[in-house]
């Protein structure tokens, strides 16, 4: 036999009394979770929030299903092709088992990091487990792939539900089939998933009825107290933003001042999570005076806020809080994600206008044309927007816990099923980790402001078409010349690196486009004292993006100093340095603010 006997150990049961007790206490546990859940379904008028996903999953499912179903011999090479691979891994167990015990298999190079225990390989009913797991998800992939006549809004609409589908149902995702799961039940009797079906109900009821999965323990973070240290005032609010200007940390600073415009959809301590990390610090320590805008958690007042309240209130707000501060009309500007969309289009819009006091403007994986959008526009089309808003409509905002489940699902191999796992099966709290913190403290749209986005950006692709228009002007991207930094990153699932280069070609002016290792968060929050990651540089972004990559060259570390450099090289002179409000504006609070500490 080519298995070692001596490896089934770990999984018989020692105490079957104390298991039995333990199975019903977290049977208790669920069923309290079960309560919770179907509490608030039971109220008259109440709709299913899980029930028009479900109802999107099956529509756009069905096309993919119709083109198999209905040619038999098609639905036959199909299915011929699923068995034969199934029978394939079959016989390679067979065949495992028949080998001497003293000679077992050589590893195979762990590929996916969800089957990183050694039994996934080691034990053959758990390697027969993993094996027909990927073969089965491949072919269900190649399924969609494959399905003639589908537009390709549907098929990355299939594709992506058939990844959330294949995510859900891997074997790491129970007791049963996943080892390590398997051995924690069995070495402490179940006691692990006693807690875990109470972390399971608690974790429902704070949802109200929808499960708050908690991924990090955010006991041990506080905004001002251990996030968000970087030295300020709050020198300026409106309805919509209050603006935060920084103390200089040297005695000479960079006479144009920075103006970091975050996006609303998140909170803008991303670029401060601590003194280690803090994009805003490296900042201040490279002598700029850092003004930062932090956006309201908006709530039914804000209903009409829209985009152009967005750049009148917030972006242009802050412009003339920066001038009545320091005296300067001219900036340098930074935009984030949907924050640099927005600055953008305030910088098509000034130009109409005739407004000259952004100098120059930095984009942190931007997306102004949206042909090449991730996938996010799985959840974007007439359809669905027009449910959305009808939503919007009856509070006046998007729940800041629509939008991070959205998130959250594009990476559920990461950011949901390894947490379901560690919770609520193993039965274990999270860890602290400060991104997480960041990434659970989500913030609520304003309907008007959000539907604007979705539909002139995602579904009308209006800022690129030079479409858009605002204040009664049609913007056009060609009117603005500045020099532009564009930063992209390589793994970014959210705005894609290619989405972010065609976009540069949108602009009037010179643009530099520079791409980061790793993804929509560390790619761009990366310290050069980490030493992680590199970036690529290769001048214009011209041609295909393909061939901009190929020829790109590498540069090991953060991309940082490399925009420290290209910044300076626009304006280097200095001045002395200049306090929060100068001499005309008073502090309202300190930073971080008010704003950012109201949590959803």
């Amino acid at each position: 036999m080519g298995f070692d006997p001596s490896l089934i150990d770990p999984y018989i049961v020692k105490d079957p009394e104390a298991l039995a007790v333990n199975l019903a206490k977290a049977l208790e546990n669920l069923g309290k979770a079960a309560s919770t859940w179907i509490a608030p379904r039971e109220k008259a008028g109440r709709v299913d929030p899980v029930a028009e996903p479900a109802v999107e999953l099956v529509k756009t499912l069905s096309g993919v299903a119709e083109y198999w179903m209905t040619d038999p011999q098609r639905s036959l090479e199909a299915q011929t092709h699923l068995m034969t691979s199934l029978f394939g891994v079959w016989m390679k167990s067979l065949s495992r088992l028949s080998m001497p015990a003293q000679t077992p298999p050589p590893p195979e190079p762990i590929k996916d990091k969800r089957f990183a225990d050694a039994d996934w390989q080691r034990n053959p009913f758990f390697d027969f487990l993993r094996q027909a797991y990927l073969v089965l998800s491949d072919w269900a992939e190649k399924l969609v792939e494959n399905t003639q006549g589908m537009d390709e809004h549907a098929r990355h609409k299939a594709l992506f539900y058939v990844r959330q589908m294949t995510a859900a149902l891997s074997p790491v995702n129970f007791v049963m089939t996943n080892p390590q799961l398997y051995r924690e039940t069995v070495a402490t009797s179940g006691a692990n998933l006693v807690k875990g079906m109470k972390m399971f109900a608690e974790d429902m009821a704070a949802g109200q009825g929808e499960l708050r999965m908690r991924q990090t323990d955010t006991s041990k973070f506080a905004l001002g107290t251990n996030m968000a240290l970087t030295p300020g005032k709050v020198v300026a609010q409106s309805d919509v933003c209050e603006v935060i200007q920084y103390e200089p940390a040297t005695d000479k600073v960079l006479k144009r001042p920075l103006l970091i415009c975050p996006p609303w959809i998140n909170k803008f301590y991303i670029l401060d999570l601590n003194p280690e990390k803090s994009f805003i610090k490296y900042c201040v320590d490279q002598g700029h005076t850092v003004f930062v805008i932090s956006w309201v958690n908006p709530d039914q007042r804000h209903a009409g806020k829209d985009w152009l309240s967005y750049i009148r209130e917030g972006v242009d707000f802050a412009l003339d809080t920066v001038e009545k501060a320091t005296g300067e009309k001219k900036v340098n500007a930074i935009g984030y994600c949907v924050g640099g969309t927005l600055l953008s289009a305030a910088m098509a819009l000034h130009a109409k206008e005739g407004n000259s006091r952004i100098a120059s403007a930095t984009l942190f994986t931007t997306q102004v044309d949206f042909t090449h959008a991730g996938d996010l526009k799985v959840f974007v089309d007439e359809e669905q927007v027009s449910g959305l808003e009808e939503k919007m409509r009856q509070k006046g905002y998007l729940d800041g816990s629509k939008m991070a489940s959205a998130f959250n699902m594009l990476r559920s191999s990461e950011l949901i099923w390894p947490y379901f796992v560690n919770n609520y099966l193993k039965g274990q709290d999270p860890t602290a980790f400060d991104l997480l913190y960041w990434n659970a403290d989500s913030t609520r749209m304003a309907a008007a402001n959000h539907s604007f986005y979705l539909r002139n950006c995602y579904l009308e692709n209006n800022l690129a078409r030079g479409k858009m228009q605002l204040d009664g002007k049609t913007l056009s991207l060609k009117d603005v010349k500045i020099p532009i930094y564009n930063l992209a990153t390589k793994e970014d699932h959210i705005a894609p690196a290619k989405s972010v280069f065609v976009g540069s070609a949108c602009f009037g002016g010179p643009v530099t486009y520079v791409m980061s290792g790793s993804g929509h968060i560390a790619g761009v929050v990366n310290p050069p004292d980490k030493r992680k990651y590199q970036f690529w540089t290769n001048g214009k972004p011209e041609g295909t993006f393909e061939d901009w990559v190929a020829g790109a060259e590498e540069t090991a570390g953060s991309w940082w100093p490399h925009w420290q450099k290209w910044i300076e090289g626009l304006d280097k002179r200095r001045v002395a340095a200049r306090k929060p409000g100068g001499t005309a504006l008073n502090a309202i609070g300190d930073a971080p603010g008010s704003y950012v500490l109201e949590r959803v």
